[in-house]
């Protein structure tokens, strides 16, 4: 598989991440469509790395920044779910229409 193939599959799979994000009415799967974002920009860095980069290490350092980035993401967005469904008992987006402090 070249490097079409590689981008051709970051994109399907960041299309996927934002119909997840946008169409979604879970906050979980809100979540997980984050989350495939996250890994479609690292596939397309590592393909770039792959094929374009003249050096290797670039693009691994880059992904293993985002890899970090999504476990602190994942961490954080869960406690704000499990916040939020404390206080209101769904993890619905339409039944959070009020956020009180």
């Amino acid at each position: 598989m070249g490097l079409v193939g590689y981008l051709t599959f970051g994109a399907v799979l960041f299309s996927l991440g934002i119909y997840a994000v946008v169409a979604r009415k879970n906050l979980i799967a809100v979540l997980i469509g984050a989350e495939l974002m996250l890994n479609a920009a690292s596939i397309n860095f590592l393909a770039f790395n792959r094929f374009v980069a003249t050096e290797p290490v670039t693009g691994q350092i880059v992904v293993l920044f985002i890899i970090g980035l999504a476990a602190a993401e994942v961490a954080i967005a869960l406690s704000i779910v499990l916040s939020v469904y404390r206080g209101s008992s769904s993890v619905e987006t339409d039944d959070l229409t009020q956020l009180r402090g």
